[in-house]
């Protein structure tokens, strides 16, 4: 009943960060999954909703990953030939896709920046929520958030 109850949020969410609908799809079902499984793994130190944003999260950054890796593995580099590249036919879409780059190449630099701006910019979470969930000051959850933004920043004025 509880991932019936969640799946239209999740699919919402998850579209905020996969330009299409059928990858949307897929990473929800992928985070509906993560929660059937993990969900005696739910402490209630932040709430539930903190819980889901985070698994929201890293699950629409994975999908979004294995999907990249799939089109490289087939030989399309970024894109298969047969898709529109999201970059050249919608501004947001493309911007989505720029902007999941960019944290894939902070995640490989700075990993401990990665999840404080998702679960600000993105999931729209407040500090003291982020904090409590992460474990670390709010103090830390901005300097953090302020420091992600500005790598992003130039990696993406930098076109990556």
């Amino acid at each position: 009943m509880l991932l019936a109850a969640i799946q239209p949020s999740v699919l919402r969410r998850c579209s905020r960060f996969l330009p299409c609908y059928q990858d949307a799809e897929e990473a929800c079902q992928d985070v509906l999954m993560q929660v059937a499984r993990n969900i005696g793994g739910f402490e209630g130190r932040s709430k539930f909703s903190t819980w889901l944003h985070v698994i929201i999260a890293n699950g629409s950054r994975q999908t979004y990953r294995t999907l990249k890796r799939r089109a490289a593995e087939q030989g399309y580099g970024e894109m298969p030939v047969d898709v529109a590249d999201a970059r050249t036919t919608s501004v947001i879409a493309g911007s989505r896709l720029d902007l999941l780059d960019a944290l894939e190449r902070l995640e490989s630099t700075r990993a401990e920046l990665v999840a404080p701006m998702v679960l600000r910019d993105i999931c729209q979470l407040d500090y003291k929520e982020i904090a409590t969930h992460l474990g670390i000051p709010e103090g830390t959850v901005k300097s953090r958030i302020h420091q992600a933004r500005g790598q992003v920043r130039e990696y993406l004025l930098a076109g990556l």
